[in-house]
């Protein structure tokens, strides 16, 4: 059965929507095949759109998690855009927390954060040429 979620490339960016509720090895699946296409794109930034997702359980909370920590270490921030209202509530209600993940309003939103975050000066240590001094 195919994944129901894509992967696009946009400018420096990789853009994963998820179209449909997704089993727990389909997220799996997915957060490797993200984080395998940051090295294969060189992407900076990784957008995963969740518009399409009524309820979000806590294991696809700890696989957004999970992803986000993944491409930041390959070099990629990651921000999760899309969250409906219901989704939010029931999340909030629960305790179920997309701590260290940044989240947008849309998709516009979220590539306006990206680029707001890849004009800030690398930190010293990280980044391309960490042991040069300014």
């Amino acid at each position: 059965m195919p994944l129901q979620a894509s992967i696009l490339k946009q400018r420096d960016y990789l853009i994963a929507n998820i179209q449909a509720a997704l089993a727990d090895d389909d997220l799996k699946r997915l957060r490797d095949a993200v984080v395998a296409e940051v090295g294969v794109h060189r992407a900076r930034g990784v957008i995963v759109d969740v518009s399409a997702l009524d309820v979000m359980d806590s294991f696809a909370v700890w696989t957004l998690r999970e992803l986000a920590q993944m491409t930041r270490l390959r070099g990629a921030e990651t921000v999760v855009v899309g969250i409906q209202p219901e989704v939010a509530f029931a999340m909030a209600q629960l305790g179920v927390r997309l701590e260290g993940v940044a989240a947008a309003l849309d998709l516009e939103e979220g590539l306006a954060y990206l680029d707001r975050r890849a004009k800030r000066p690398a930190v010293r240590g990280v980044g391309p040429n960490p042991g040069r001094r300014a």
